[in-house]
This record gives structure tokens, C-alpha cells and sequence, in this order.
């Protein structure tokens, strides 16, 4: 498959060599990150199942520890677990095979980094490798002191790290608002189901579990808190027990949801663990968890929720159809409920997410619930095409996963970086420069950052069909001084404006990067083609025109003090 990735650049040819020396990165094997840690562990009966497998609470006890001396050594001080990412479990691990795990800071904010962490597993005997999963984990930094701590900032060396280090911002405005998705998807009616016929659902009582655990200094760090590990490795103990009582079988662990601790625990706290199951689907379980503390006669205090997912695997390996339940009135019909919208957003989450680019149609279906994954997919998809490096001037590549054109522009402005988003953020105006344009309308506001337009572009053969694109627009202001702005256009579908006869539908990514100079990048669909393949053959220069156009539309409006308003508000 030909893949063409061609770079306009309108700069002189000497600054463009100083701006690529400016901007060269280390390689990838010659570099290390400074606070890259690994952990090398061996299975030994002692850390597995009946079934021979490494337990997951014996692995996120490993991964909890390796991600925290991580951030310590970036912080140079005690540090905490806040928060962990979902976590999807591709694989089993054996024992006697190697788990090779590592961990490094992706970004620091204020006190809080985030921690990538990366684990596979290797087999001694074949010297075979395979990944098993990969995590985001939030530390905080605690001082001993009454110092406020302020982390420095991480400088990424590596077009690995840079494309990470700019992701990092993205996945922390997805958490912050994680738990406001879970309640507006519950407040939709529309959503909500009844149960299964009572007559074949089990009762959920069966399956409920309740343990305690002393927590002892072997089970603390070098600040007596409890390892935010090894509190997940006793909420998947009692999490494995519910699954088991309702299966009558021994369950696989494939995911657990996003969790937040939301207190520390200390050496001598009683944690008291509760499990059940809060719905089955067709061939998985979620099993709610929750961790609550007391010392002595102090009252319980809750120190982590979480919920994982459950399959029951026969010989082959395949999943098991389970049965459906009957939750408890009131609290357990809650439970049954909010497991089904935690069901849709996973879904939405794993799809849109932690699928390769490549993998994911461009214009996936939009709604409420999804919108924030569908616009860290904008963004990143975006950031991570600017952050190729094999990019060259009028050059042709080969590259197997896709089956589209890239190309790139870049061109100078005598306009600050922030001005320029501005102007450039109202997709409305777009046609006043770009030829391509006809018609630009706005459709949804979607929030303060992120629009829904619909686009209308002319015909490229005479008397041919209109094209519509329906394109989500994501704007981001940098979050430190190191951040480009980003301006990201990607198609979705929007049931409300379905195909219609009158136009044909298209679909692109596209978007801007300002950072300082103004790079615009695009990938093109086989209906964007037709629009650039005589700029790349050399016998047009709309392009050149078309960014005339947008530099002189600049100048003319630099002026404008207004702030971003789309005017078809």
C-alpha cells in the first residue's frame, strides 16, 4: 500500500535546515528517560492462581511500585497514587515467565505527573515477547515539609516522548470529567433498561463479598501510607471471589475502569473490602469494589471505588455466555444501571482510544456520551501525525497501516501564535480564503472548545456532485509555554445529518499547529484526492494561493480584538 506524505514548505531553504536542526530529537535507541525506571520479576507459584496464572493483584502490586519510584525520582520526593487510567488485560502470564515492567513521567503540571507504564511478558525458554498492558497513572508530590511543591517540567527527547508528553494534557481533561459523563449519561432517560425476566436471573446477594485486612508496615511505603497497589491487589481478591460465587467457575480479569483514591490509608488502618456483582452482559461481569478504612474506634472512611470486568473462559480459550442477575431494590437496581452506562462509555473508551489511529473509521458515530474520547481522538490524532519524522520535501514513503495521503504546510506569519488561533478557530470564516469552502455551518456546540460543522465543497470535475464533510472542530490553547495551539478537524457521523442525495459524503483529518510557525497537516481520504493530486504532480499551485489567501487574511483582520465566536451563533 503507497502511502504519499508530501511537505510544502514556504519558508526560505535555510531557515527551513536551522529549523530542523532547532528541532532535531535524540534517538530512540540511544536515549533514556531520566525517570524511567524498570522491574524485572519472575512468576513463582507463590505469586499465582490454582490455574497457574500470575494474579492481577500480584501485578498491580509490581506496577504500582515501579510507576511510584518513577515519580519519585522526577519529584525528588515522596509521592502518591491518585488516580490509574482504564486498564485492558490482553494477556494471561504463566509461571516461570518473565514480567518485564517500566515506567516513566509523560508530563508534570503543578504536584501531579503522569506516569506511562508499560508491561509485557517474556518466555525464557522460546524468548518469545508479548505486551500485556499498558496504564496512565497520576502521581501526586508530598513534601515533608510545609513547601508547596512545584514540579519541573519534563522535556521530552524522543518523538515517542513528545507525542506522549503532548497527549498527557488531553487524557487530564478527559479524567476531570469522567465522572460528569457516567452522570449525564444516567440522567438520559432514554438510556435506561429494565431487567431480565426474574424467573431466569440469579440474585445478586449470592455474589456479594466482605473482607477485612490489617494493614501491617510490609504493606506501607517509606511514608507509612499503604501502597495504592496493594490496595488494588485485595479489592481484586475480593472482586475475583463475587465473580466466582455467581459462575460457579474460576473468571479472567480483562479490565478495570478508571479509579480515584480518595484518601490515604496508614499502617494499623483495618481496610474493610466489599464486593458484588452489579450486572452480567452477554459473556462478561462487572464487579463493583469498595475500599473503606477506620483506626480504632474512628468512623469508616472511603478510600477507593472501583469496577472490574470479568470473563469466564472454556477450554478453548473462548468466552462463556453468563447469566443474567436480579439486582436489590433501590441500591442494586443504582449498581445494575450505572453498570451499563460504565459498559457504553468502556466501550467508547477502548474503541476510540486504545485502538492504533489506523484502526478506527474516521467518522465514528458522535453522541453526548462519547464526545469527549471522539476529541482527545481529534487532538492526538492530529499531534501524532505532526509528529512523523520521516516527513521530506515533495518525498514519497511507503508505510503499511494506512491507506490515505499526508501532507503538510508551513508557512511564517508576522502575527503572534495566540492571534492567529483566534482567527483561524472560526471555521465559519474559512471561505473567505480557502476556495474550498462554499458553505461552513455551524450545526452543534458541543462545548466552550469543540464544534460540529457541517462543510460544503464544490465539484472537481465540471457539472460533478457537491461534497459535505461533517467535521468536529477541537481548539486547544497550549497548557505550558512549550505547547503548540491546536486547531483539529476531523469527520464524525451525526445522526441528525445523515448522507443525503444532494451532496456526496466525505471524510478528512485535518488541522492546524502553531508552534510558532503555522504548520497545517492533513490526511486525505480518496474524496479529498482529487482536490490536491495536481499540487503534488507540480502542474497547479492552488496550495500556494490558497495560504496567500490565509496569510493575507490575517494581516487584514490582526486587528480584531473579538473574542472566538462562531457567527452562526
Amino acid at each position: 500500500v503507497m502511502i504519499m506524505k508530501v511537505s510544502f514548505h514556504m519558508a526560505s531553504e535555510s531557515h527551513h535546515k536551522e529549523n530542523l536542526h532547532n528541532l532535531q530529537l535524540e534517538d530512540e535507541g540511544q536515549h533514556r528517560n531520566p525517570s524511567e525506571v524498570k522491574m524485572s520479576q519472575i512468576v513463582l507459584p507463590c505469586h499465582a492462581n490454582h490455574c497457574g496464572e500470575l494474579s492481577i493483584g500480584q501485578l498491580l502490586k509490581w506496577m504500582d511500585c515501579t510507576a511510584c519510584l518513577s515519580a519519585e525520582r522526577h519529584a525528588g520526593c515522596p509521592c502518591v497514587t491518585a488516580s490509574v487510567d482504564d486498564i485492558y488485560f490482553e494477556h494471561t502470564i504463566g509461571v516461570g515467565q518473565v514480567v518485564n515492567i517500566k515506567a516513566k513521567v509523560n508530563r508534570a503540571f503543578n504536584s501531579s505527573m503522569e506516569v506511562g507504564i508499560e508491561v509485557s511478558c517474556e518466555d525464557l525458554y522460546s524468548g518469545r515477547h508479548w505486551r500485556v498492558c499498558q496504564a496512565f497513572a497520576t502521581f501526586v508530590a508530598k513534601r515533608t515539609d510545609a513547601n508547596k511543591v512545584q514540579l519541573r517540567q519534563v522535556v521530552p527527547c524522543t518523538h515517542q516522548e513528545q507525542v506522549e508528553h503532548s497527549l498527557a494534557a488531553e487524557r487530564r481533561r478527559m479524567r476531570l470529567i469522567h465522572h460528569d459523563i457516567i452522570q449525564d449519561l444516567l440522567n438520559n432517560k432514554t438510556f435506561q433498561r429494565k431487567n431480565h425476566d426474574e424467573d431466569e436471573a440469579l440474585p445478586t446477594e449470592r455474589t456479594r463479598v466482605e473482607s477485612v485486612e490489617l494493614v501491617l508496615p510490609p504493606h506501607a511505603n517509606h511514608q507509612v501510607n499503604t501502597f495504592g497497589g496493594q490496595i488494588m491487589a485485595w479489592m481484586e481478591n475480593v472482586a475475583t471471589i463475587a465473580a466466582s460465587r455467581l459462575c460457579n467457575a474460576h473468571p479472567t480479569l480483562r479490565a478495570i475502569d478508571m479509579f480515584h483514591f480518595r484518601g490515604p490509608s496508614q499502617v494499623g488502618d483495618r481496610l474493610v473490602l466489599k464486593a458484588i456483582v452489579n450486572n452480567t452482559f452477554k459473556n462478561s461481569m462487572e464487579v463493583g469494589v469498595c475500599a473503606e478504612a477506620y483506626h480504632r474506634d474512628e468512623p469508616l472512611r472511603h478510600i477507593n471505588s472501583a469496577f472490574m470486568t470479568f470473563e469466564v473462559l472454556d477450554e478453548k480459550g473462548r468466552p462463556c455466555p453468563l447469566p443474567p442477575i436480579k439486582p436489590e431494590p433501590q441500591e442494586g437496581q443504582r449498581r445494575y444501571q450505572e453498570a451499563l452506562a460504565r459498559k457504553k462509555i468502556r466501550l467508547d473508551r477502548k474503541y476510540i482510544i486504545s485502538c492504533k489511529q489506523t484502526e478506527v473509521p474516521l467518522s465514528v458515530p458522535w453522541d453526548t456520551s462519547n464526545q469527549i474520547y471522539l476529541s482527545y481522538n481529534n487532538v492526538s490524532a492530529l499531534k501524532m501525525l505532526a509528529a512523523k519524522n520521516n516527513w521530506d520535501l515533495f518525498a514519497y514513503y511507503r508505510v503499511e497501516e494506512s491507506q490515505s495521503l499526508c501532507f503538510r504546510v508551513e508557512f511564517e506569519m508576522e502575527i503572534p501564535a495566540q492571534r492567529a488561533f483566534i482567527l483561524l478557530s472560526d471555521i465559519s470564516r474559512r471561505h473567505e480564503w480557502d476556495q474550498h469552502y462554499i458553505l461552513c455551518k455551524l450545526l452543534l456546540r458541543v462545548d466552550e472548545d469543540d464544534f460540529i460543522y457541517q462543510v460544503v465543497t464544490p465539484s472537481v470535475s465540471k457539472g460533478g456532485q457537491y461534497q459535505d464533510f461533517i467535521l468536529l472542530a477541537s481548539r486547544r490553547p497550549p497548557c505550558d509555554s512549550g505547547d503548540p495551539y491546536v486547531i483539529a478537524l476531523r469527520s464524525v457521523a451525526l445522526p441528525s445529518h445523515p448522507p443525503t442525495e444532494e451532496f456526496h459524503r466525505g471524510e478528512c483529518l485535518t488541522g492546524f499547529l502553531f508552534c510558532p510557525q503555522i504548520s497545517y497537516y492533513n490526511q486525505a481520504s480518496p474524496e479529498v484526492l482529487p482536490y490536491i493530486s495536481t499540487d503534488i504532480a507540480g502542474l497547479s499551485s492552488s496550495f500556494y494561493s490558497i495560504f496567500c489567501a490565509c496569510r493575507q487574511y490575517l494581516l487584514d483582520n490582526i486587528m480584531c480584538t473579538s473574542a472566538f465566536t462562531p457567527s452562526a451563533l
